[in-house]
């Protein structure tokens, strides 16, 4: 099957999986696509990728033989497809877009998510940044909610957990990030100390992970579950359009109203929400250090220093 993967996934593979890792998928791609299309049972098409497409998956547009629209999301196993998979089934189209299910007794392939079809050229980011935020927190709260028994999502202590060893390693290579990274961690600590919930999270919630549907309008995409606090899970969103943030002079004062005006509108304790969006903007911004993407790492780490 021929089409090229975007630039884009092929660069943020490499960076998470190794080039040699990445490519082996890669290249396994049009067997791959071949596998999970025959596996749907429902006979589709494929019409297109989805460009840009994100960094961690390929996404293809394809079609049923009566004109249905899906998408067929591709993602190595590292990247836990099978949880993904777990999280949609448990919201079933709740405030995320819908699993569907295989025809005529057909079987999913594990690195394979067939899913109904939205619309990715528009999402959250295409609106004013007041009503992205606010049509944001309307969606997120709908999949905070308790987690499937006997699931096998990690939990939020210990995603963090991993991430505070690379942390540690950026602060020691660079001693000017010493102070955000001991701030972050000790943030962490805290938090992780007393969390008071224990429901299922998004896990990379923000603007671009919410897209315009048909049966609502609209609907979030890509999550990478587990289950903690709502706080952990709204962090994210905190920063988005970070760069407008930075360029303007009143992007620190606007950065602390959002986290005043998201903890408000969602019942959330304002301190856990400002600890966690610290924590996360510094370990984003150290590991997007450590994989060269210097811009992306300085302007997130100067947000980072405004908390």
């Amino acid at each position: 099957m021929g089409f090229e993967p975007p630039q884009r996934l092929v660069r943020a593979l490499g960076e998470s999986y190794g080039d040699t890792a990445a490519g082996d998928w890669l290249a396994g791609l049009p067997a791959l696509t071949e596998q999970a299309l025959a596996a749907t049972g429902r006979s589709l098409v494929v019409e297109r990728v989805a460009a840009p497409g994100g960094r961690s998956s390929l996404v293809l547009l394809v079609r049923g033989a009566d004109g249905t629209p899906a998408a067929l999301k591709l993602a190595p196993s590292a990247a836990a497809p099978g949880l993904e998979r777990a999280a949609l089934a448990h919201w079933n189209g709740w405030g995320a877009v819908r699993l569907l299910d295989p025809a005529d007794g057909g079987r999913p392939v594990e690195e394979a998510l067939l899913l109904e079809r939205l619309h990715p050229e528009m999402s959250l980011r295409s609106l004013p940044e007041a009503k992205a935020l606010l049509e944001a927190a309307g969606t997120v709260r709908r999949l905070w909610v308790d987690p499937p028994a006997g699931h096998g999502f990690e939990t939020v202590a210990e995603r963090t957990g991993r991430r505070t060893e690379a942390m540690r390693a950026a602060a020691a290579s660079d001693p000017a990030l010493k102070p955000l990274v001991t701030a972050a961690l000790a943030a962490r600590e805290e938090l992780v100390a007393d969390s008071p919930e224990t429901l299922l999270l998004h896990g990379n919630f923000r603007q671009s992970k919410v897209l315009a549907g048909e049966r609502a309008p609209w609907l979030t995409v890509g999550p990478e579950p587990l289950v903690g606090e709502r706080a952990y899970d709204l962090a994210r969103l905190v920063r988005d359009r970070v760069e407008d943030l930075i360029a303007s002079p009143a992007g620190a004062a606007t950065a602390r109203r959002r986290i005043k005006k998201l903890a408000d509108s969602l019942d959330m304790d304002q301190q856990r929400l400002h600890g966690w969006t610290l924590f996360r903007a510094v370990e984003s911004g150290t590991r997007a250090l450590a994989a060269g993407r210097r811009q992306e790492g300085e302007v997130t780490l100067e947000f980072a220093d405004w908390l």
